[in-house]
């Protein structure tokens, strides 16, 4: 069982993910910042989502642990404002306007689609080489049901809607979301 994170853990990702998009967009470097909260360096996946005012402007992650959790961090928010295939990369004029969101993951688990609670779990279908990972708040801002949300995660993989029920498999997560 992963270490939930307290208020000055999440803050600390908070302030490390603005300072890791500074470093990227505005070419400031930064010493490296090493925490000592043990919450913070459990090998952990995350997402860090970026929007301008109100609007998705970009957000990559990692889903499965291959560094302490707020190296997953630091690295997601720079590729989040550079290297997001979706959008161009983040110009120095929008940095200020930006709004920071951090999802810090649970490990993947298999889970049955009637097991699936929207709001509650992220999901990963994958089926070949194809991938598909949608994070827990994503349905409940479109207000997809649990088919829906599996459709979705199948379509983000490349897959056809229903691949879910013709042996791609389903992966959960849970996570910890937070924002400034």
């Amino acid at each position: 069982m992963m270490r939930p994170l307290d208020e000055p853990d999440r803050q600390f990702l908070l302030r490390l993910a603005r300072r890791s998009v500074e470093e990227a967009v505005l070419g400031l470097p930064r010493p490296e910042e090493v925490p000592s909260s043990p919450a913070l360096l459990e090998p952990r996946g995350a997402f860090v989502t970026l929007r301008s005012s109100g609007q998705l402007r970009g957000c990559i992650g990692n889903v499965t642990a291959h560094q302490p959790l707020y190296g997953t961090v630091r690295e997601c928010a720079q590729l989040a404002a550079k290297r997001d295939p979706r959008f161009r990369p983040v110009q120095a004029f929008e940095v200020p306007g930006l709004r920071i969101e951090v999802s810090a993951l649970s490990d993947l688990s298999p889970i049955e689609p009637d097991q699936i609670e929207v709001g509650r779990h992220g999901l990963m279908v994958s089926l070949g080489f194809h991938r598909g990972v949608l994070l827990p708040q994503v349905p409940v801002e479109w207000n997809w049901d649990r088919q829906q949300f599996l459709e979705q995660t199948c379509l983000k993989a490349g897959l056809p809607a229903d691949a879910w029920q013709h042996g791609a498999k389903i992966e959960a997560f849970t996570a910890e979301i937070f924002s400034e």
